[in-house]
C-alpha cells in the first residue's frame, strides 16, 4: 500500500471556501460545501484545537522517512504537513497515531481525524469511510529478483503462471486478481516487510506494489531486484490516493477543499517532484 524527500507548504486558511464549486461531489462521495467553516476553532476534531493524523507502523519511503511521520518528510508526510497548515494548524497542534492499514478503513469509531497511508479510493471502501479529494494518481508495478524468470517479462500473460504476492487489503493485491488473473492464488502478507522477505527468499516470483514503492525497493532496499513493469489499470480509470476520514465526518468537506487548493496552487506537484522524482519510465505490461 507504503529516495525521495518532501517540503511543506504554509498557506492561509482564507479562501478555502472558494476552492470547490457548491454542491459538487468529489471522489469522497461527499458533497463539498463552499460555505464550510474550516478554521481550527470551527472544526470538530477528536481533540479541540488539534488535528490528529493516523498512519500505519511501520511506514516506508518514499511516502514517509525513517518511520517518523511527524518529521514532515516523504511525500505523504509532506502532504499531511501542507494540509495541516492549509487548514490553519501549527506544527505543535498536529498529533500522529498509528493505525494498522485494515483497521483504518474498517467501519466503526476512529482514533484519528484524518488517515494518510496510500489508501486508494474505491467504491467498496467508500461504504465504510469517507475519502478526501485525491492527492496522487498511482499505478501498480511488479518487481522480481534479477535472477528470476519474470525479470525479462514484457507481456501480462507471462505473469499468469507465476507466484505473485502483495500486502493484505491493498489495491496491489486487487491488481493481481483483476489485472493479472493468475492461475494460482496470490500470496498475502501482513505488511511489505514480510512480502519483501518472501521475494528475497524465493517464496514468490514477483511482488506487486505501487510504482513509487517499487522504485524505492529496487533502488535502495533489494539490490538484486528489478521492476518488471507497470500493470494496466483494471477499468481504465486512474487509481488515486485519498485521505481517509470517518464515515460522515464533518471534516471531509474542509479536508477535500484543502487538498483541492494544494493541487490548484501547485503544492502537490512540487511535493511530487521533490519526493517522487524519477518514478516514471517503467514499461506497461500488456
Amino acid at each position: 500500500m507504503r529516495t525521495l524527500r518532501l517540503a511543506t507548504a504554509a498557506l492561509v486558511v482564507a479562501g478555502l471556501a472558494a476552492c470547490a464549486p457548491a454542491d459538487e461531489s468529489d471522489d469522497s462521495g461527499t458533497a463539498a460545501s463552499t460555505g464550510a467553516a474550516c478554521a481550527p476553532a470551527d472544526l470538530k476534531t477528536l481533540t479541540a484545537g488539534k488535528l490528529t493524523f493516523g498512519t500505519d507502523d511501520p511506514v516506508y519511503p518514499p511516502w514517509f522517512d525513517d518511520n517518523k511521520p511527524d518529521n514532515g518528510k516523504g511525500f505523504e508526510g509532506a502532504v499531511a504537513k501542507a494540509l495541516a497548515k492549509k487548514l490553519g494548524y501549527a506544527d505543535d497542534a498536529v498529533v500522529w497515531v498509528r493505525v494498522p492499514f485494515n483497521n483504518a478503513i474498517a467501519p466503526g469509531p476512529k482514533t484519528y481525524d484524518v488517515d494518510i497511508n496510500e489508501f486508494s479510493i474505491t467504491d467498496e471502501r467508500k461504504q465504510a469511510v469517507d475519502f478526501s479529494a485525491p492527492y496522487y494518481d498511482v499505478t501498480q508495478a511488479v518487481i522480481a529478483l534479477k535472477s528470476n524468470k519474470l525479470s525479462g517479462t514484457k507481456a501480462l500473460a507471462d505473469l499468469r503462471g507465476a507466484k505473485l504476492g502483495a500486502q493484505v487489503g491493498t489495491t496491489s493485491l486487487r491488481a493481481i486478481t483483476e489485472s493479472v488473473k493468475p492461475t494460482a492464488q496470490p500470496q498475502v502478507y501482513n505488511n511489505n516487510d514480510d512480502a519483501k522477505k518472501a521475494l528475497q527468499n524465493g517464496q514468490i516470483d514477483g511482488l506487486v506494489v505501487d510504482l513509487p514503492t517499487a522504485f524505492y525497493i529496487t533502488s535502495a532496499e533489494i539490490d538484486d531486484a528489478t521492476i518488471v513493469g507497470q500493470l494496466p489499470q483494471p477499468s481504465g480509470t486512474p487509481e488515486q490516493f485519498g485521505l481517509v476520514l470517518d464515515k460522515g465526518s464533518s471534516l471531509t468537506a474542509c479536508v477535500s477543499q484543502a487538498v483541492t487548493a494544494l493541487k490548484s496552487d501547485g503544492t502537490l506537484a512540487n511535493l511530487e517532484k521533490e519526493w517522487l522524482a524519477g518514478v516514471s519510465g517503467a514499461p506497461v505490461l500488456s
